[in-house]
């Protein structure tokens, strides 16, 4: 893993790389928390020097390429999708993680997922790693 370029910050909201954000007059908005939580990690990532903008928007329009070859509609309702899928793949390329990791991240989210009841915030706890039974909702 190499050490970031920490001299790296992140652009304001009207760069290029944010041109297709999906944003009210207010900033950006987010129907679910987990594209705020992405939103947030590749900002971060991109201020601590992991990858510069201009990396990231050759990633996140890779990804927005690809899914209009596949014919997925252009009308914003996948863009944290595309997002993330962006992250994970500058996060790889960058040797923050790896395919297993990530792997095992995305089980443990769903285990986790399926465990907490309706209408609950679902956490994963940090003791969770291969034992389902520490799967805790928040305020229990």
């Amino acid at each position: 893993m190499s050490t970031p370029d920490r001299t790296a910050n992140a652009p304001p909201l009207d760069q290029p790389a944010f041109a297709r954000l999906p944003r009210d007059t207010g900033g950006p908005v987010f129907a679910e928390p987990w594209q705020a939580q992405a939103f947030a990690m590749a900002v971060r990532l991109s201020a601590a020097g992991w990858f510069t903008w201009q990396e990231w928007a050759q990633a996140l329009g890779e990804q927005l390429r690809l899914a209009a070859a596949r014919g997925e509609p252009d009308d914003g309702s996948h863009y944290y999708e595309h997002w993330l899928a962006a992250l994970e793949q500058l996060v790889l390329a960058k040797g923050l993680s790896n395919r297993e990791m990530l792997r095992e991240r995305k089980e443990q989210w769903a285990e986790a997922y399926r465990l907490t009841p309706h209408g609950q915030p679902v956490e994963l706890s940090a003791a969770m790693h291969g034992d389902h039974a520490h799967a805790r909702v928040l305020g229990n």
